[in-house]
């Protein structure tokens, strides 16, 4: 499956085509219906190939409790109650058809990361092309399970996941009945050390579990993400904003308007610099095969004289005889007077 071609709303991804750039949007809007709709013109005027959003609410992801287990520990969120973060980051429902809507005048695909079976549903209705599914979602095989029926397109994030957690949902998901897979390296957290990407991991998948595999990129920047095209990324996911000073759950470690711009530039130029194993002659550089050396006489030798180190040198251009026969032509004689000047070509000497 891993070099298969998937296609998300009639855009082809795999190896041999650019990598599909999921701007992920997120919590961002900062609970503004227009500011949302101001970031996905963002991401279409940027180059994505699509933005993605996250379907859930508080009450869908979580319960309302100040229990310890239910505070964030660190990071930075820490402190933060879940029930109160989610309430914040959640994207409304009611806001989904006008937002599919505003992504489609704007001709950017746009789908989603449902966190449990309604949200399913409710993207389904709005006729989302493909799912995400989130690292922290990776064991909840009910939701995959619902995923997987819908017959699209299934990304899936494995931040945190180990390699036996990722085979046993990589197979529930394909005996599920997703039949276009993509898995995505993570590192969940927020922002990545660059020194803790482990890009490694991004061949390591695809050959391990026969997928196609791209990269969720958390950190600053966008050295990750090309550095993960070259690894073997056929889809990369970033965060994005306007800009990091507005504030907002994810912003922190998001890029911000120009960043996302360069990332799609720079993603699809590192890409087309790939090429293929094939060890052909570049076109742009079939000009400069002349100034290799061959094999010139610089002195002139009469026919039948025998060629000495006098005669001949190994210079530039490459209009004579290699180099690797020097040793042929040293010592061998002349089978015609020779001027000066000229490169070595086979009937100017004689062979034994």
């Amino acid at each position: 499956m891993s070099a298969d071609v998937i296609e998300i709303a009639g855009r082809k991804i795999g190896p041999d085509h650019p990598p599909y750039v999921i701007a992920e949007m997120s919590g961002n809007h900062n609970g503004d219906l227009e500011r949302a709709k101001m970031l996905i013109r963002l991401a279409a005027e940027a180059g994505a190939d699509a933005v993605k959003l996250q379907t859930y609410t508080a009450d869908t992801i979580t319960i309302d409790s100040d229990r310890d287990e239910f505070i964030v520990k660190d990071g930075m969120w820490k402190g933060r109650r879940l029930y109160e973060l989610y309430q914040e980051a959640h994207t409304p429902w009611e806001w989904h058809a006008e937002l599919f809507a505003h992504a489609k005048e704007h001709g950017i695909t746009i789908f989603s990361s449902p966190f449990d079976e309604t949200a399913v549903d409710l993207l389904e209705d709005l006729g989302a092309p493909a799912y995400k599914i989130a690292s922290a979602e990776i064991t909840h095989f009910p939701l995959m399970d619902k995923v997987a029926k819908t017959g699209k397109p299934v990304i899936v994030s494995t931040g945190m996941a180990e390699d036996a957690e990722i085979r046993e949902a990589v197979d529930f998901l394909k005996k599920a009945g997703a039949k276009d897979l993509i898995v995505l390296h993570c590192i969940s957290a927020y922002p990545t050390p660059i020194s803790e990407l482990n890009l490694r991991r991004i061949p390591y998948i695809a050959k391990t579990f026969d997928v196609q595999v791209g990269l969720s990129d958390h950190s600053m920047g966008v050295l990750g993400g090309v550095a993960g095209v070259v690894a073997g990324a056929t889809v990369l996911e970033k965060h994005f904003t306007d800009s990091r000073e507005k504030g907002g759950v994810d912003s922190g470690f998001s890029l911000d308007e120009h960043e996302l711009k360069e990332l799609c530039k720079t993603v699809k130029e590192a890409h087309e610099g790939l090429g293929n194993e094939k060890n052909e002659l570049a076109k742009s550089e079939a000009g400069t095969r002349q100034f290799r050396r061959s094999i010139y006489f610089v002195k002139p030798v009469a026919k039948g004289e025998t060629i000495t180190e006098e005669h001949i040198k190994v210079i530039r251009p490459a209009s004579g005889l290699e180099p690797r026969h020097y040793w042929t032509v040293l010592g061998s004689k002349a089978a015609t007077d020779i001027p000066a000047k000229v490169p070595a070509e086979w009937s100017m000497i004689e062979r034994s």
